[in-house]
């Protein structure tokens, strides 16, 4: 007989608090899928034009210069700074962030450049670079002092081909706003959020719900070859290093 066919199975306390954890826990997965399924239907509505355009803060940029407009390659740098193009948004036309230094607030410019590629970015096919375009860049090696390793990156040559302006940033298109669409996206954030149920929904995904902490890269003066090296290892083992 099958243990299925039994009339009555006794659980024990363990299994029942065990069993209506793994229900609370399907029903979170769940709400976590409809809730991507409402940020998904937000970002597809459609964009409808505004009234009377208005200023949100201001937009900084690179664009071409006056005398590289009028030339003949106007065409073809113009196509390129679409692809290497940095924008940023600011309240401030300043573009100043502030800082906390020795209990005091100070404002701080940050310093903004054309984008650099990576190698896989640089050949492949999201951008889409080609031959005349990849003369145009240089292979720049840089320290990265976050992952103590050397990073190797291209950045454009003739960075005096484009000067960095601040203009107003005009809103001319809102998105279309559903109602209903926003009282079940903030009814089931509310409940996730006031619930504390984040870290036990990124533990469910398989994220750890810590601050992200980067891995131990050593100095490359302090990098032991005989690290983690098993002690059955044999004398001709450590004698390669």
């Amino acid at each position: 007989m099958d243990i299925h066919d039994w009339p009555y199975i006794k659980k024990s306390a363990r299994r029942k608090k065990r069993l209506v954890k793994k229900d609370f826990d399907r029903r979170l997965i769940r709400l976590d899928k409809l809730q991507d399924d409402l940020w998904e239907r937000r970002r597809k509505l459609p964009m409808v034009p505004v009234e009377k355009p208005y200023q949100r803060g201001w937009m900084r940029l690179f664009l071409l210069r006056d005398d590289i407009k009028r030339s003949d390659g106007a065409v073809f740098y113009e196509t390129l700074l679409n692809k290497i193009n940095t924008v940023w948004y600011h309240p401030d036309k300043s573009f100043k962030r502030r800082k906390i230094r020795k209990r005091r607030y100070l404002y701080k410019e940050k310093k903004q450049v054309l984008r650099e590629f990576d190698h896989v970015e640089f050949h492949g096919k999201k951008f889409n670079f080609s031959d005349a375009e990849k003369e145009c860049f240089y292979l720049k090696e840089i320290w990265n002092d976050r992952y103590w390793r050397w990073e190797t990156t291209y950045a454009l040559i003739d960075t005096w081909r484009f000067v960095l302006t601040i203009k107003p940033r005009m809103i001319y298109k809102v998105r279309q706003i559903d109602e209903l669409l926003e009282q079940e996206l903030s009814e089931i954030e509310n409940y996730i959020k006031y619930n504390h149920l984040h870290p036990r929904l990124a533990r469910i995904k398989g994220k750890g719900y810590r601050y992200w902490k980067v891995d131990s890269f050593e100095k490359p003066q302090y990098i032991n070859p005989l690290k983690n090296q098993p002690r059955y290892a044999t004398k001709e083992a450590y004698l390669d290093y």
